[in-house]
């Protein structure tokens, strides 16, 4: 057996059902783990005031306490996790010469600056004898598990999930233990530090402690308890943003608080037993695998449609528009309220992402990477591959079976899925004495209606910055001089 391993942890931030961390505790006889926050990361960050680098930081705190308890109870002492902070190659490669170890494992990540950075990693690594080895740990099925029967990538969801679907069995589900092995856990070196504190790492607090968001494994395992008491609903409920009908996981799948077996297995055992909402939640984590999977073998739609002749779409350059989407000012209080619940939280409702991203592209005309790169300044749960995925789909650029002229109308979906308005007037409470019959689009209210309901219209709430019908049939205009362009 190998003397010593590194295993480096990023998007896996657990001391259970982890795939890297039990092949080392299985093949090594003292292991080692670090978390580096990577300042070629922190350092492209827009402000110093920033959810997820807090949600991190509780999350590696409390995964330090877990690995020191862990090792503790299998007579370790002093064991818990090395940080580092400074940029993730130097910071690894010197940690993994300095402790000596054979081999630095890690789980793999799937986009392209990550998987460029692993491959510098690895070469450097190689030149010093050291192995470097990568993990599937937050997808169910790899990215090349599910192919078509021509051997490639599948282009289009719901074939997809057939296939994933069939090879979905026990085996996949099957956590990786850690605390039978937890006695080869190491202990930290002589003079190690202690974590950095939010502030040394140069960031300030947010309104995180303040928000329906436990952060860390504890967090994780409270909310998938909360879930699995809601998900026979999920179906019914999902679309619903007043109502509690989604799993609010996201972020903890995203940083791997929770292992995104344990979530599949109680949607899988619970489907099997006739739960049409395990089953539909089954269903959005086989499109997180899509995403990924797509992002993997197509890396170029991290920046360009994933359909090539949808780049040649003309965009408008409309900045005032784009400052009135961003400071949820268009006139159409389910777009603005879905707007403010996420500069507010950091989360947004699945269904309201899907309005908001069809306003932007399709009643605004914008181009979908704006939103996309706001998305991602905000998102506690921001992830490239579902992020990139969702705002393609909305633009009708991305990997979709239904054509461009899907455009949502704003109104139809708030009187649709918010039909008493209680989730307008939770973020929007000028209008909280604007009636149901109302509350979805004011502009058409009559001038006394207005003012019995205390609206000043352009003052205390905006105008419409666009008529839906019009900026419809531009939409519509704008894709069909595409197509005739590309047949002629």
């Amino acid at each position: 057996m190998s003397r010593s391993a590194l295993v480096w942890l990023r998007r896996d931030l657990r001391c259970h059902d982890h795939a890297a961390l039990h092949d080392a505790l299985r093949r090594f006889e003292r292991v080692h783990c670090v978390f580096v926050f990577d300042t070629d990361i922190l350092d492209a960050l827009p402000t110093r005031c920033d959810r997820r680098v807090e949600f991190i930081h509780a999350s590696v705190l409390e995964l330090h306490g877990a690995l020191r308890d862990l090792a503790a109870r299998r007579g370790v002492a002093g064991g818990g996790l090395l940080v580092r902070h400074g940029p993730a190659p130097a910071s690894i490669v010197a940690l993994a010469r300095s402790l000596g170890v054979q081999e630095v494992l890690a789980s793999r990540d799937y986009e392209p600056a990550a998987r460029q950075r692993d491959r510098r990693v690895a070469d450097t690594l190689q030149a010093h004898g050291i192995a470097f080895s990568l993990h599937k740990d937050q997808v169910l099925m790899e990215c090349d598990e599910v192919l078509t029967q021509q051997g490639g990538p599948y282009s289009v969801f719901t074939p997809y999930k057939r296939a994933w679907l069939q090879r979905l069995d026990a085996a996949q589900l099957q956590p990786w233990p850690v605390d039978s092995l937890a006695h080869r856990l190491a202990s930290l070196p002589a003079g190690e530090r202690a974590p950095p504190t939010l502030a040394e790492l140069g960031f300030a607090p947010t309104n995180l402690a303040a928000l329906p968001l436990p952060t860390g494994m504890d967090g994780a395992r409270r909310m998938l308890q909360d879930f699995a008491a809601r998900i026979d609903d999920y179906g019914e409920a999902r679309d619903y943003p007043a109502r509690r009908g989604v799993s609010y996981l996201s972020v903890h799948l995203r940083f791997g608080t929770l292992s995104i077996r344990e979530a599949a297995a109680l949607a899988h055992a619970r489907a099997a037993a006739g739960s049409k909402g395990a089953a539909m939640w089954l269903s959005e984590l086989c499109w997180r695998d899509f995403y990924f999977m797509i992002l993997w073998h197509h890396p170029r739609v991290a920046t360009q449609s994933f359909r090539p002749e949808y780049d040649g779409v003309q965009w408008d350059e409309a900045p005032d528009l784009w400052q009135a989407w961003c400071e949820a000012r268009t006139g159409y209080p389910l777009v603005d309220a879905a707007l403010r619940q996420l500069h507010q939280s950091g989360y947004m409702h699945n269904r309201l992402r899907m309005v908001v991203a069809s306003f932007l592209t399709k009643d605004l005309g914008l181009d979908w990477r704006l939103g996309e790169r706001h998305f991602a300044r905000h998102l506690n749960d921001y992830d490239l591959a579902a992020n990139n995925g969702g705002w393609q789909w909305a633009a009708s650029t991305g990997c979709d079976a239904q054509p461009w002229f899907r455009i949502f109308n704003p109104v139809t979906q708030s009187r649709r899925f918010d039909p008493e308005g209680r989730f307008i007037r939770r973020y929007l409470p000028e209008l909280a004495r604007v009636p149901d019959a109302h509350i979805h689009f004011p502009a058409a209210m009559p001038a006394a209606a207005l003012q019995a309901c205390g609206v000043r219209l352009g003052v205390d709430y905006p105008h419409p910055v666009v008529d839906h019908v019009r900026a419809r049939e531009r939409t519509l205009m704008r894709f069909h001089f595409l197509k005739a362009q590309q047949d002629d």
